[in-house]
């Protein structure tokens, strides 16, 4: 089994920002990574606020909800994984498809990548 730690996520959420710039605040469930000294030193230096949802209330953080449900429907009810080669490739296959392909409803309906040829 794997997991990721507090000090991952923070390398990942400085990855982020680097590319996309700094939220004022980022909204966690109450997992281990997220609740570790590593968030909370993280989020002093970057000056990024945590805010945690309820326990038992994922609702509360139904973007995350809604994309965890699709991952789960779309890629790891449809595959089982021998390795995490494989793990990694067919999820990163659905993460290109998710990201690129998929119209939302933001976009009136277009891909992100449709979007930006119009928007060209």
């Amino acid at each position: 089994m794997f997991s990721i730690s507090g000090h991952q996520v923070t390398r990942f959420l400085n990855q982020l920002i680097e590319a996309r710039g700094t939220p004022s605040r980022i909204v966690c469930d109450n997992g281990t990574e997220f609740t570790s000294k590593a968030m909370f030193f993280w989020s002093k230096e970057s000056r990024v606020g945590l805010g945690f949802i309820q326990p038992g209330k994922p609702t509360q953080n139904a973007f995350v909800e809604s994309v965890n449900g699709k991952f789960r429907n779309e890629c790891l009810n449809l595959h089982w994984f021998r390795t995490i080669e494989e793990a990694r490739y067919e999820i990163d296959l659905w993460r290109n498809h998710y990201n690129h392909e998929r119209p939302h409803s933001s976009l009136n309906y277009l891909s992100p990548v449709a979007f930006a040829k119009l928007a060209a």
